[in-house]
């Protein structure tokens, strides 16, 4: 993923009501997804892409910055009272209502060709992720929720496919992302990380945002990461809670701000926190 720089906040909104149907917001956001994959793909692997460092040391490519102006066009003429959080040109209007984007998220892959990278556009209500789209050109994958409507994948040459977590209910029956142990490691955590892979039947990082879908689609039981912002993971909620799964921060709050994030089929959920919690020590006498 790449750098983040976001100052809305908000809770991942378990359970959370939202007024009103969500279906013009969602279908919108669709729209908005296949705007960002003409602007994406017409760069993606060209010999010629500009690539430039941000002051983080992270990488921005135009087509990280053009797919975010687009996709501001669209909702200054759709939704000009809402507000925008881009990773790329920050914050912008009113965020009680607030369209968060990351034109590219994976821009590492993206510059080196890798098909591995994803546009992420997400609503948030009151600082609530309500609706959310995934869209992966690359690979002709596109995924996408809305409070209350489900959540969906598009299959190759047929109709939209229910997305549904899957009934795992085990540890050691899980299969799990854990994005990088080197990760894990930034954060004083390797002990945890080597603690949960012990404890699953299958472990691997599958990357930024695939782990996730994966997950929403019942293959995966746990997925978890550090350094996150808003703009990383707020699309990714709503696509998990509807699929019936739990997304919180790694420590169990419901926040899409607090710079991690744990997502799980739900039935695991509470077994993985508890894996995580740090053993207390017992005072000596």
């Amino acid at each position: 993923m790449t750098s983040r720089a976001a100052t809305s906040s908000g809770g991942s909104g378990e359970g959370a009501p939202v007024a009103g149907d969500l279906s013009d917001d969602l279908r919108l956001a669709l729209r908005l997804a296949d705007a960002a994959d003409a602007v994406t793909m017409s760069r993606f692997d060209a010999v010629d892409l500009d690539v430039h460092l941000k002051a983080d040391a992270s990488h921005v490519t135009e087509a990280d910055l053009a797919t975010e102006r687009t996709l501001r066009g669209i909702l200054a003429q759709e939704r000009p009272a809402d507000g925008i959080l881009g990773e790329e040109y920050g914050t912008s209007g009113d965020a009680a209502r607030q369209w968060i984007i990351d034109p590219i998220d994976g821009t590492a892959n993206y510059l080196r060709g890798i098909p591995m990278w994803t546009t992420l556009i997400a609503l948030a209500i009151d600082g609530v992720p309500h609706v959310g789209v995934a869209s992966q050109p690359s690979l002709g994958r596109r995924w996408w929720a809305a409070t209350g409507l489900g959540a969906w994948t598009n299959m190759p040459g047929g109709e939209p496919r229910r997305l549904a977590v899957s009934t795992v209910s085990a540890l050691a029956e899980a299969s799990i992302s854990f994005q990088s142990i080197a990760q894990w490691d930034e954060v004083g955590r390797s002990d945890d990380v080597l603690r949960l892979s012990r404890a699953v039947w299958r472990d691997r990082g599958y990357g930024d945002t695939w782990p996730y879908m994966l997950l929403a689609e019942g293959r995966l039981e746990f997925v978890a990461e550090f350094d996150v912002k808003e703009y990383d993971i707020a699309a990714l909620v709503p696509i998990v809670r509807e699929a019936g799964g739990r997304f919180t921060d790694i420590d169990g709050t419901d926040s899409i701000s607090s710079r991690s994030s744990l997502a799980t089929n739900g039935r695991l959920h509470d077994d993985f926190l508890a894996l995580l919690s740090p053993p207390r020590r017992t005072e000596m006498p």
